[in-house]
């Protein structure tokens, strides 16, 4: 038996209650009924809208033409189910466009309620509400020879029309719940008073359609808490893809090949990403958009991983695969969710000596080829930025040194249809100058000079032109040769793109509008008074900003056992902090969850890509790293124990392919320097052997016993290049278990120390040097970067990764050794001080056989062969 219907004004009310209680934990939360109505009857419109408003829902409302297709009212459906505030769906059409293909078109997530006009259709939605509730439901028509009967047995009597005068009252028995839906009943033509006394429950406000609106109302609230709650920390209910590892492992581009990835929405959706929050590239690259930030603003973080390594050999030793082998061993075996965030790498590397930067063997990001060439465009948009920059400077020197004041202040403050106006950038530089005026016209000769000259001193530029491929011959050039530079010609040079500022702004950034001010902010050189000329002056701000909007979005991808990636920003490690952005961080961190993983990668060894981490990305992100991966190979430990030199393309001597304990334990003391290295900083290290085939037990176990000794948390053995992730299950739960304990991280340096102590807490405590030694040069840039108010910046060393000192050939742990500091820069929007430590170059050169001799096109295919 049903028990009586609650009355609408108790549904509505309890509504109103709860809905009150998501919110106030919740204050962003308001669900939106949208009502898609295709016809003239706004009874039933007027209803929802009041119910609904009453209750504390939104309502948005579509109205369609009486007489819309099929296809156009689909076509609303689906533009409903992909709006993420609407969180119900109400039809108020009519019954010829009521049809399976419509019903199909409703989101299953969404709360559906069907209203119709017709009898057929009520009928259907009568049966459904009720068989919801648990109820049998039988239906008759007036004339009906059964009539008296049914109605004798039934507990409700829902009348859908207006009652024909001859149906006697006493068929309906004493104690009946009548509910009367008919239009006569709701608009008052129909007689029901004199019933009152008779039925058990007939009341005027407690019919259907009322009722029916406000269960709907209460479904709404329902259905927005179940969303609340799937917005909260769950597993994912992630599909990981199967590995069939061969041996002997294929090249990586055959395996990456080998396997298909999923579609990425079908990835997004796993890991709690909207529809709305992603832009699709292709089939396996999607963008992330940062309003998933402002959603899950109130969860709580997950624990956060650095993968940092020692001194590598040129051939480097595995961060990124270790990276991908320890999150495929996480989310894909031990079913936690997991991110890794890796740096988009650069097209110099990838054609000139190390290949791809995917990762490797059964470890890797897919499709490699993808990762590894261009991308989503990130870094020809840096590229793009970076030299638009470098033009307005040449331009702005060429057109101050050839223009009066006046000419050059109507160029600048153009009349455009007989009227000067300063354009928002322009009123901006005007309130630096301290001149507060808004109108062209009423500048004196004093401000306008003031105003439209730089005076920029080209001995100061610091901004360089840069491109993606590695050119030996463009470490220095010379400008401004054309006739039409009338004789203004200098001395330049062109960096990696990777080098620019604007990759590491890109990386630091934790929005569209700080990215915006960064870039404001940028130093590119001096005027002839010694104070700094910086993008916002030149007036390219807005254009930079632009040129960059897509790129502040994080790239996803997924390992090759379909676990999620981020692969964002690639800040070239020797001159810039070396890591992946902070925005893709803070969206992986708050998408796994308080008891997920995000597991980021340093470039370098941990004396470079770590401290930097630490002492820069940590400082501008408010993140607390809660422990350090250490990935170390026997290979590199044999070269800093006095094996032979290692040289990329050059066939490893038999030291390094057959057992050495002696090497082995002499090249650990660059092990256990690392390690003290991220004890500096208060956080638990965790060393991962990265195991090489060539490698011995005996030598294995050296490893992981000497780094214990040396105070690592833990020491083990990886084999995810040879198997998957599989292979690193171990190190996942040596992880985990590091990560549990209580972080004590510190930084290094406190900022407001001069510039000068900062460089010297660096060369000291992380690569054991005895003392800094100062160029001249140096030393006035520091002076002059005080004096800007500069100083007050944390340290980005510009030294060879090569060797803990500024001498690559010095292996090992170099000790007593001076460091000398040739020059310092600032970048002043990236937000950090950049001292260069023996000659640094910033733009690498191509080997004499370099990696694009094995890369090529199968033009029958388009498959690429030969990336690595």
């Amino acid at each position: 038996l049903l028990p009586r219907p609650a009355h609408p004004r108790e549904v509505i009310q309890s509504s109103k209650e709860v809905l009150s209680l998501l919110q106030e934990k919740n204050p962003a939360f308001k669900p939106v009924l949208a009502i898609i109505q295709a016809g003239d009857d706004n009874l039933m419109q007027e209803m929802n809208q009041n119910l609904a408003e009453e209750a504390g829902l939104n309502i948005t409302h579509i109205c369609l033409p009486p007489d819309s297709s099929e296809a156009e009212i689909i076509d609303e459906i689906l533009k409903m189910n992909e709006d993420t505030r609407v969180h119900g769906l109400a039809l108020q059409i009519s019954e010829n466009s009521f049809s399976n293909e419509v019903l199909n078109a409703l989101k299953p997530e969404k709360d559906k309620i069907l209203v119709v006009g017709a009898h057929g259709s009520l009928e259907a939605a009568l049966q459904c509400l009720f068989q919801r509730k648990g109820s049998m439901t039988m239906s008759s028509q007036w004339k009906t020879p059964q009539l008296q009967s049914k109605l004798h047995e039934a507990d409700i009597v829902v009348l859908g029309s207006p009652r024909p005068e001859e149906i006697p009252l006493t068929w309906i028995q004493p104690g009946t719940t009548v509910l009367n839906c008919s239009h006569d009943f709701l608009s008052g033509k129909f007689g029901g008073g004199s019933q009152r006394g008779h039925f058990g429950g007939l009341i005027e406000e407690d019919d259907v359609s009322l009722l029916a609106a406000a269960l709907r109302v209460q479904n709404m609230v329902s259905s927005g808490r179940r969303w609340l709650r799937e917005q909260q920390h769950r597993r994912w209910r992630l599909h990981c893809l199967k590995l069939q590892p061969l041996s002997p492992v294929p090249s990586d581009i055959e395996i990456s090949r080998a396997q298909t990835p999923k579609a990425v929405d079908v990835l997004a959706k796993e890991i709690g990403l909207l529809a709305d929050e992603i832009e699709i590239y292709g089939k396996s690259k999607a963008k992330v958009r940062l309003s998933v930030l402002e959603r899950l603003k109130d969860q709580a973080d997950g624990k956060y991983v650095l993968v940092a390594g020692i001194t590598p050999t040129p051939l480097g030793e595995g961060k990124s695969t270790v990276t991908i082998g320890l999150v495929q061993a996480l989310t894909a075996h031990l079913n936690v969710n997991s991110f890794a965030c890796l740096r988009q790498p650069s097209q110099g590397p990838t054609f000139g000596v190390k290949g791809g930067a995917a990762g490797g063997g059964y470890a890797q990001v897919i499709p490699m080829e993808e990762f590894n060439l261009h991308l989503t465009g990130d870094i020809h948009a840096i590229t793009a930025a970076n030299n638009l920059l470098a033009a307005a400077i040449d331009t702005r020197i060429l057109h101050e040194n050839t223009q009066t004041d006046k000419a050059l202040y109507n160029r600048l403050v153009p009349l455009v249809n007989g009227v000067r106006e300063f354009s928002e950038i322009q009123l901006a530089r005007l309130k630096k100058l301290g001149i507060n005026k808004t109108d062209p016209s009423t500048l004196t000769e004093e401000e306008v000079s003031k105003f439209a000259r730089l005076s920029i001193d080209p001995s100061t530029i610091t901004w360089q032109r840069v491109l993606d491929t590695n050119d030996r011959f463009l470490r220095k050039i010379t400008i401004g040769q054309g006739n039409t530079e009338k004789g203004y010609s200098r001395q330049a040079q062109f960096d990696i793109a990777v080098a620019s500022e604007i990759m590491a702004v890109l990386a630091l950034t934790d929005s569209l509008a700080d990215m915006k001010a960064r870039l404001g902010r940028m130093v590119v050189a001096s005027d002839t008074s010694g104070q700094p000329v910086t993008a916002d002056d030149l007036g390219v701000t807005g254009a930079l900003t632009v040129l960059m909007k897509d790129a502040i979005k994080p790239n996803l991808m997924q390992t090759l056992e379909g676990t999620p990636v981020f692969v964002h920003a690639g800040p070239f490690a020797n001159i810039a902090h070396g890591n992946s952005s902070v925005l893709a961080d803070k969206i992986a961190l708050k998408l796994v969850g308080e008891e997920g993983f995000v597991v980021t990668e340093a470039g370098f060894g941990a004396d470079i890509g770590m401290e930097k981490f630490f002492n820069i990305k940590c400082r501008a992100s408010g993140l607390v790293p809660d422990a350090v991966v250490l990935v170390a190979t026997v290979r590199a430990l044999k070269m800093h124990g006095g094996g032979p030199s290692v040289t990329a393309g050059v066939p490893l001597k038999k030291e390094y392919t057959e057992e050495n304990i002696q090497l082995v334990a002499d090249g650990c003391c660059n092990l256990q320097k690392q390690i003290q290295i991220a004890q500096l900083f208060g956080v638990p290290v965790v060393v991962a052997l990265n195991v090489f085939k060539t490698d011995t037990r005996a030598e294995i176990d050296l490893v992981c016993e000497l780094a214990k000794r040396a105070g690592a948390f833990d020491a083990v053995p990886c084999y995810h290049w040879s198997i998957g992730g599989k292979g690193s299950v171990d190190l996942a739960r040596a992880v985990r278990e590091a990560a549990s304990k209580r972080s004590r991280f510190q930084f290094l340096y406190d900022v407001q120390l001069p510039i000068v102590e900062k460089i010297r807490t660096i060369a000291q405590a992380v690569y054991g040097a005895k003392d800094i030694e100062l160029s001249p040069e140096a030393q006035a840039k520091i002076d002059r970067y005080t004096q800007q108010g500069f100083g007050n910046l944390p340290i980005c060393m510009a030294k060879t990764h090569l060797s803990l000192s500024h001498q690559p050939d010095k292996k090992g742990v170099p000790r007593d050794f001076i460091l000398p500091i040739s020059d310092v820069r600032a970048s002043i929007g990236a937000g950090f001080i950049y001292p260069l430590v023996g000659t640094m170059s910033t733009m690498p050169g191509l080997p004499t056989r370099p990696c694009f001799y094995d890369i090529d096109l199968d033009t029958e295919t388009e498959q690429v062969k030969g990336l690595f």
